[in-house]
């Protein structure tokens, strides 16, 4: 392939990013939740500089201020081998729908903490979160106010830039207090649109001849330099799957990981690359104006307390934290069950927020963890042991045939030697963290805490709406057999009070059984508390619910509690 000439010199970006940390997955996954994944950003990263070494290429890469505080050496290590380092901003967050005072902090934090880790000005930036369109230019004004020189957030559409070509190109950008440089990856005239050409998805999707030929015709007829880019996860195509995608989005992010390692060098071989800092030290380089002297490097400036967070919350995941958990008699004692089924692709992102939750409950209680396996067919039982075999507070139990989850949460509640017994899901769809808020709500009138996502002051989160209409509608029935406000009667993640549920007349297994128990409590005039809490779709694995099966058990179930309703005119008025 010859794409250029070997006189021209191009411009390569890299995003560097993590895999979960990428804009599809942003509705899904809240920064505060990032310590929870598998990290694969430094092998990756190391993966990308052993390429661009090999091929004796230099490169910008747009960092996030988060990753600097959590990676400082690998930032450095980028810098160190002569690569530019610019700004994403401090989260991989939509920056652009924050507050004009949120955006200026953001702003500001994210190059304070560059500059601090690599002892070098930042002058770069390019949004974390999709491009700017032409109704959004007003924030590089902000940007050029923040002390920006340049950007590279545009790439230009047709539909959104049709009077104005040019910004295809890269082009001073006239702001209230004076410009910047915009740097747009570059894209390609065709079929009376503008075709991105300069890599992320669009080179993994698009056929490569078609690629090649558009670059190729970019270089013989443009004077303006290729600027290219991708993100360092593209190169690993062996990176955790999550689920919580739409098919095509799956698509988009999911194929042809890996194909960079390949494509790359063909690019390399063909054409010299460098970084857009480096690029502006060449004669007729249109980044000349970039030029800047710089005479002592940027004084380190004193970290906030905010970022610091974010690297005590990874060490305690990854049990790296050097406070420890020590065990007291002083402290009430309760025992999580944990049902599995299938679940090996959730356990290690379960593992780092159960370190979390050990964290944070140790104050006030001892935590105990009871695994159940529900006689898994995938590798559940052996990924439990290699995680959690080695903690004196963890048991792991298995049935010899798979009986339900309703069925796994009440082994875990035999088997407890506590009074006080909680369940969660294995996927944390609800967030184990809240059982902190929820265990002083256990008083010893009460036989059950149960998270409501339902609850008027509870939330859902990306739940398909099919699946909140049936929700909603069974929680009604249920209300107006059993004539109790209990807005949700199927969640799995409680608290309860063993001796008020052991001695419960229950028979269901599966999905059921959650409300079947909370049925049988209420018959019994037990009293039961909700606590509003957030569901959110599970992000590994699928759901092992059949929903025409789930709805035909639940209505044989209603109509059993009708009859035994009967027998029970004194319960159900115990709720609270």
């Amino acid at each position: 392939m010859r794409i250029a000439g070997p006189s021209r010199v191009q411009i390569l970006t890299i995003n560097l990013e993590d895999y979960f940390q990428a804009g599809v997955f942003h509705r899904f996954i809240s920064p505060r939740n990032w310590y929870r994944f598998e990290s694969r950003l430094q092998r990756n990263t190391e993966d990308t500089l052993a390429l661009l070494n090999e091929h004796q290429t230099k490169a910008t890469f747009f960092v996030l201020g988060w990753i600097a505080d959590r990676y400082p050496e690998l930032v450095r290590r980028i810098a160190d081998n002569g690569h530019e380092i610019a700004s994403r901003g401090f989260l991989h967050q939509p920056l652009l729908k924050l507050t004009e005072t949120a955006r200026r902090e953001d702003l500001t934090r994210s190059r304070e903490v560059l500059e601090d880790t690599i002892g070098k000005p930042v002058t770069g930036f390019r949004l974390s979160d999709g491009w700017l369109t032409r109704r959004e230019l007003w924030f590089l004004n902000e940007l050029q106010e923040a002390g920006y020189l340049y950007d590279s957030s545009l790439m230009p559409r047709r539909r959104d830039f049709r009077s104005q070509p040019w910004r295809r190109f890269i082009h001073e950008q006239k702001c209230r207090n004076g410009s910047l440089l915009e740097i747009p990856p570059s894209t390609w005239p065709m079929g009376g649109g503008w075709m991105p050409i300069a890599g992320g998805n669009y080179l993994r999707q698009l056929p490569e001849n078609l690629m090649q030929t558009a670059v190729g015709k970019w270089l013989e007829t443009e004077s303006s330099p290729f600027v290219m880019y991708f993100q360092v996860w593209e190169l690993d195509a062996d990176q955790p799957r999550l689920s919580v995608t739409s098919r095509l989005t799956k698509l988009r992010h999911y194929r042809n990981l890996g194909l960079y390692r390949t494509l790359l060098p063909n690019y390399f071989q063909a054409a010299k690359f460098t970084s857009i800092s480096e690029h502006a030290g060449i004669d007729g380089s249109p980044l000349r104006g970039l030029r800047r002297q710089v005479t002592c490097e940027p004084v380190p400036r004193a970290r906030r307390e905010y970022t610091s967070r974010w690297s005590s919350l990874q060490r305690i995941a990854e049990g790296n934290s050097t406070l420890s958990v020590t065990p007291s008699a002083a402290r009430p004692v309760v025992t999580l069950v944990i049902p599995c089924y299938n679940e090996e692709s959730s356990l290690p992102y379960l593992h780092r927020t159960i370190q979390h939750l050990r964290y944070k409950l140790t104050k006030n209680w001892n935590l105990k963890i009871l695994f159940v396996d529900d006689c898994s067919c995938d590798n559940t039982y052996e990924v439990l042991e290699t995680l959690f075999d080695q903690d004196e507070d963890t048991t792991i139990l298995r049935h010899a045939e798979n009986r339900g989850v309703s069925a796994a949460i009440l082994t875990g509640i035999n088997a407890a030697t506590t009074e006080i017994v909680a369940s969660i899901d294995c996927d944390c769809s609800y967030d184990p963290l809240e059982l902190a808020n929820m265990l002083p709500l256990m008083s010893k009138d009460i036989a059950m805490v149960t998270a409501s996502p339902y609850h008027p002051d509870g939330k859902v989160s990306n739940v398909p709406r099919w699946r909140l209409m049936l929700s909603h509608t069974l929680s009604m029935m249920y209300r107006k057999l059993l004539h109790q406000d209990l807005s949700t009667w199927t969640s799995c993640f409680r608290i309860y009070r063993k001796q008020q549920i052991v001695d419960l007349p229950l028979e269901e297994n599966g999905f059921l059984g959650t409300a079947e128990l909370a049925a049988q409590l209420s018959l019994h005039g037990r009293r039961i508390v909700e606590y509003p809490a957030t569901l959110e779709v599970r992000l590994f694995g699928f759901s092992k619910m059949k929903t025409i099966r789930t709805i035909f058990s639940h209505l044989r179930l209603l109509a059993r509690v009708v009859a035994e309703k009967r027998r029970w005119p004194h319960g159900t008025q115990n709720l609270k």
